[in-house]
C-alpha cells in the first residue's frame, strides 16, 4: 500500500506514529508549512528540507487561478514544479472560495465566484476540486466543503449538509487512494451534535485519513479546546487527524493531546513578514527598540540558520529598514521553531513524558503574556 498509517505509541488521547506516503513517510505528530502558490514565502525547498520539513501544503484555489492545475499537471506536477521532493497535502479550495471570493452563487451542486484576482467567473464542484487536485499531484487531496463561522448554529446546520453531499460526491470521484489519499473533513462549528452527524457520515466513506475544519476562524481558543475535546474522539483511531489552518505555538500543544496528528498553518511566515518571531519566551517584535544593540540570537536555544549566525540587533535592522532579508531568516526561524516544537512532542509521547512537556512549555511560553 502506497498510504499507511502506522501508530507507535499512545500517551492518553496523544499518539506518535508514522504516515507512509508515495513521497516519502511523514512522522507524526507533524507540522507542515504553507506553501499557498508553490512556494513557502521567501523559503526555498532546499531550506525546508534542511530545517526538517517532511510536509508541505499547497491550495487549490489560488493555483487553480494562477497559474492553472493543467499547467501544473503538464510540468510534472507540485513535486516537479515548485522543486518540492517530499510529501505534499492540497487543500480543496472551499475555505478560499467562501472566504475571498465574490460569491455569486451557492447551490447543491457547487459554487459560482469571481477571482480576487481579476474578477473572473469560476465554479467549484467536489468533482472539479477533485480533477484540479488530481492535476496537481499533491500525495494527500481534500474533499470540497463547506466552512462556515463556527458560532451560528443556523449557518452551520447548512453547511454540515451540503459538506456530507459534497463528501459522498469527492469519494465518488475519486475511488482510487493507491496514489492519491483524499482526506474526508468534518464539519459543524462548535456543536457537538452537529460534529456527530458529520462525522457518522464521513467514517461510512472511510477515508484514508480524516480531518476537523471550520476551527480557528473566528471561535475563542477555549470553545477550539473545547470541541476537540468531544470532535477528535468521534473520528476513527486508525486513521490520521489533521487541524486545518491552525499553528500557534499553545494551538499545537493542546490539540496534539487531545489526538490531532497533522497540522498546518501560514502563521510562521505571516508573522515573520510582520517582524515577529517565535520564542520559548512567547512570541517577540523584532523591531522593537530593546533588540537594537542585542548581541544574542532570537532564541538561544534554537538551532536554525538565523539563530545559529545572526544576532538580535541585526535583524532587527533588517526590519526596520525593510529588507527582504528579514522575511526570510524570520521565516526560516519561526517555521523550525514549529518544526522543532513538534518534534519534541512526538519525542515525549515516545517516552511517555507529554503531559510534563506540554505543563512546562505553556508555563513559559504563555508567561509573557
Amino acid at each position: 500500500m502506497s498510504f499507511y498509517f502506522e501508530i507507535l505509541k499512545t500517551k492518553n488521547k496523544a499518539r506518535a506514529g508514522i504516515l507512509h506516503t508515495p513521497h516519502g513517510d511523514i512522522p507524526t505528530p507533524v507540522f507542515a508549512p504553507v506553501g499557498t502558490a508553490a512556494t513557502v514565502k521567501a523559503v526555498p525547498p532546499r531550506d525546508l528540507t534542511e530545517m526538517g520539513a517532511t510536509l508541505v501544503l499547497s491550495n487549490t484555489y489560488h493555483l487553480h487561478l494562477r497559474p492553472g492545475s493543467e499547467l501544473v499537471r503538464d510540468m510534472g506536477g507540485l513535486h516537479a514544479f515548485m522543486g518540492w521532493n517530499g510529501p505534499i497535502l492540497t487543500d480543496s479550495g472551499g475555505f478560499q472560495v467562501f472566504s475571498l471570493a465574490d460569491i455569486n452563487k451557492i447551490d447543491e451542486d457547487g459554487v459560482t465566484f469571481r477571482s480576487h484576482l481579476d474578477g473572473s467567473k469560476h465554479r467549484f464542484t467536489p468533482e472539479s476540486s477533485i480533477k484540479i487536485q488530481e492535476n496537481l499531484g499533491a500525495d494527500i487531496i481534500m474533499c470540497f466543503d463547506e466552512c462556515p463561522l463556527p458560532t451560528d448554529r443556523r449557518i452551520v446546520e447548512r453547511a454540515v449538509d451540503r459538506t456530507m453531499r459534497w463528501a459522498t460526491r469527492c469519494r465518488d470521484a475519486h475511488p482510487d487512494n493507491s496514489v492519491q489519499a483524499v482526506f474526508g473533513i468534518q464539519q459543524g462549528g462548535i456543536f457537538e451534535d452537529l460534529r456527530l452527524q458529520c462525522s457518522e457520515h464521513l467514517r461510512t466513506l472511510d477515508f484514508p485519513g480524516y480531518a476537523v475544519g471550520g476551527l480557528a476562524v473566528g471561535e475563542s481558543k477555549g470553545q477550539m479546546y473545547s470541541t476537540l475535546d468531544f470532535a477528535v474522539p468521534m473520528l476513527p483511531d486508525h486513521k490520521p487527524r489533521y487541524l486545518m489552518g491552525v499553528g500557534a505555538p499553545e494551538d499545537l500543544a493542546e490539540a496534539i493531546v487531545r489526538g490531532i496528528d497533522i497540522f498546518d498553518c501560514v502563521l510562521p511566515t505571516r508573522i515573520a513578514r510582520h517582524g515577529a518571531a517565535f520564542t520559548y519566551d512567547g512570541t517577540i517584535n523584532m523591531g522593537n527598540l530593546a533588540h537594537a544593540r542585542d548581541g544574542r540570537p532570537i532564541d538561544p536555544e534554537c538551532d536554525c540558520y538565523t539563530c545559529q549566525h545572526f544576532t538580535r540587533a541585526y535583524v532587527r535592522h533588517l526590519v526596520k529598514a525593510k529588507e527582504l532579508l528579514a522575511h526570510y531568516l524570520l521565516s526560516v526561524h519561526n517555521i523550525r521553531f514549529l518544526i522543532r516544537h513538534v518534534r519534541a512532542m512526538r519525542s515525549s509521547i515516545l517516552d511517555g513524558s507529554i503531559d510534563q512537556y506540554v505543563e512546562s512549555f505553556l508555563g513559559r511560553y504563555l508567561a509573557t503574556g
